[in-house]
């Protein structure tokens, strides 16, 4: 989210292509749900922009904002870091990948039951979506999400984690208080990361040949 729908506007669409850089830099196919995340991230700010020009309320960009946020990214982000994990690091994050699925489960249910609504409160989109135990399923989210970014073992995405984490709670204060929101600015640096992941990351042939020569 951020403050105008030219401001999502721009950063959606930057965060997007740094997504379409991280994409092209992949060479093992189970790295590229997780270098897809910038990608997500710029669709969700775009989505965001038509939510600002159209007013809030309660159409399909308000719907399709509020999926990609809960339900979407709650199972994307536990299985992306899954796929990309040693086999050590996979049994760390099973339980998270579980996690994510039983609260993007719910999260999905309390959005197809009841409506959802965005309204425009000066340089903030607030959305209201009526969610059960929203306590219990916002637990669940982060543990998910922040958890498995922070039990990758990859000190890359180790780092995106504590990036998450903090910006997240930095983001959702500034939020609360209907001062501006700052989450593209989060999603931004967030995928600067993923895309120095992929520079980082050799492929598995490359990785192998390094560990029979030392």
């Amino acid at each position: 989210m951020c403050w105008s729908a030219t401001a999502d506007l721009v950063a959606g669409t930057a965060v997007a292509s740094v997504g379409v850089a991280c994409v092209a830099r992949v060479r093992r196919p189970a790295d590229l749900p997780l270098a897809a995340l910038p990608l997500l991230l710029g669709a969700h700010q775009l989505v965001e922009a038509r939510v600002w020009h159209v007013g809030g309320g309660t159409g399909p960009a308000t719907v399709a904002w509020t999926v990609i946020a809960l339900p979407l990214l709650a199972l994307w982000v536990p299985v992306a870091v899954w796929c990309t994990a040693t086999p050590a690091a996979r049994r760390r994050v099973t339980p998270l990948v579980a996690l994510g699925a039983l609260t993007a489960a719910g999260l999905a249910y309390g959005i197809a039951t009841r409506p959802v609504r965005a309204e425009i409160r000066g340089h903030t989109v607030g959305y209201a979506t009526g969610l059960p135990h929203p306590e219990l399923l916002v637990a669940g989210y982060l543990v998910a999400t922040v958890g498995s970014l922070l039990l990758s073992g990859d000190r890359w995405i180790v780092g995106l984690g504590a990036l998450t984490g903090a910006g997240a709670l930095v983001c959702w204060t500034l939020w609360r208080l209907e001062f501006v929101s700052t989450w593209c600015a989060l999603a931004a640096l967030c995928s600067v990361v993923v895309y120095g992941w992929t520079r980082a990351r050799r492929p598995e042939g490359a990785q192998e040949t390094a560990v029979r020569q030392s």
